[in-house]
């Protein structure tokens, strides 16, 4: 399900795109926080729709993703068009931990992350913008820039859907 649309790059990606990605990346820990910390126990084991993760889950699985693309932005900074590990998010979302710990483990982990992980986007030259990793699930080579405006949109792909469940809670 995608309530924002699927993941658009633009045909040619420029600042305006790259800092407009990274406010979004920036806000996204206020953001996530402020819809899930009134929440009850049960509200956070609310999906948005039949058979999806419940809203603990997706705060969960947006520090686990967000962990794994900080990182492979940090390998293509400091190697060579490395080839990233692909995770199954789905059986990550499944563990005990995605289940049944509380959010707040995962609130804090987002807020420290992408303290750096913003730190680090707005430090890159144009250059390192273009440096990229290879993504053996998708076959095809990463840039930066890429990667930064589809996880501007993951933040809110993923805010949308705890949006939805808590209508439903």
């Amino acid at each position: 399900m995608f309530p924002i649309g699927k993941f658009q790059l633009p045909d040619t990606i420029n600042d305006e795109h790259v800092s407009t990605w990274i406010e979004t990346i920036a806000s996204f820990p206020e953001q996530i926080r402020s819809e899930v910390s009134s929440l009850t126990e049960q509200q956070l084991d609310t999906t948005y729709r039949p058979g999806g993760w419940s809203i603990r889950q997706i705060v969960h699985h947006c520090a686990d993703s967000h962990l794994n693309s900080y990182i492979r932005i940090k390998l293509a900074l400091t190697e060579e068009t490395p080839t990233v590990k692909p995770y199954f998010e789905d059986k990550w979302a499944e563990l005990t931990d995605g289940k049944s710990l509380s959010v707040e483990a995962s609130l804090k982990i987002i807020e420290g992350l992408h303290a750096r992980w913003v730190f680090l986007l707005k430090s890159l030259t144009s250059q390192e913008l273009e440096r990229s990793f290879f993504h053996p699930e998708h076959n095809k080579t990463i840039q930066i820039d890429e990667i930064v405006g589809f996880y501007a949109w993951h933040c809110d792909h993923h805010l949308a859907h705890i949006a939805i469940a808590k209508k439903q809670s």
